[in-house]
């Protein structure tokens, strides 16, 4: 296979075309207990990395916000109070039952009227040019088939002074941490997977793409090579996770 025809799946390379849907299969296995595996797989630590990215969302009352790869709608309910009732958030994900999951989420918590729900492929988001104040991606685009083309749409469809921030697995800084992390991350997550979920090859999957993705500055040149300009990123946990950033000027 061609590059173009081939991608990864975790270490395993496959043919392109498959990715969607076992990318699918994995998120259809662990859609009713991802909340949980993200508490037990973090330590909890999760939600302090979506707080910082909130943060630097800088997301204002009356904006329009798109959400891709939601899942359950962390970072979609916290930008919801700050756009208030004038602003709206999009949210979105491909797969079917995390979006429902999410969407369940919203209307458990009471977030109603600012929030819209629509199944998405961020290769090729169904919206005009220059419809959003701000776009975010927190822990799906390493799950992306083509990540290049992506972050193309997401600068599409961002209005200039807006902003993308993707908030993402990263690579650790430093030798002791890297392989402190590859210890829990092959040794520990699957076993955590099996128990809880009941499901330790998709956890494995899991720890296969984090290591395949992008390292800090890789992803920070394909961004700009999406049009994005005054790229940076901020690492969390010793690098563990990076918050990039970049605008339409």
């Amino acid at each position: 296979m061609t590059d173009k025809e081939s991608t990864h799946f975790g270490f395993e390379t496959i043919n392109a075309s498959e990715k969607a849907g076992r990318v699918k299969a994995v998120f259809d296995s662990v859609a009713t207990r991802y909340d949980l595996m993200n508490d037990l797989m973090s330590f909890g630590i999760h939600r302090l990395w979506k707080r910082v990215a909130v943060e630097l969302a800088g997301i204002r009352r009356g904006q329009k916000i798109l959400d891709l790869a939601s899942g359950t709608g962390d970072l979609a309910a916290r930008f919801a109070g700050l756009t208030g009732p004038e602003g709206l958030v999009v949210m979105t994900d491909i797969n079917a039952a995390m979006l429902n999951q999410g969407r369940a989420r919203m209307a458990d918590d009471g977030l109603v009227g600012n929030i819209a729900y629509t199944q998405v492929n961020a290769e090729q988001i169904p919206f005009p040019d220059n419809s959003f104040d701000c776009i975010t991606i927190a822990f799906g685009l390493r799950n992306v088939t083509d990540k290049q083309q992506a972050l193309n749409e997401m600068h599409r469809v961002l209005r200039p002074g807006g902003r993308v921030l993707v908030l993402e697995f990263s690579h650790p800084q430093g030798q002791a941490l890297s392989k402190a992390y590859d210890l829990y991350s092959f040794k520990l997550l699957p076993k955590i997977g099996r128990v809880v979920a009941n499901d330790e090859e998709s956890y494995r999957y899991l720890a296969e793409s984090i290591r395949m993705h992008p390292d800090q500055e890789t992803l920070k040149a394909m961004m700009e090579q999406a049009g994005l300009e005054r790229c940076d990123y901020h690492n969390l946990t010793g690098g563990i996770v990076a918050v990039h950033r970049g605008f339409k000027l």
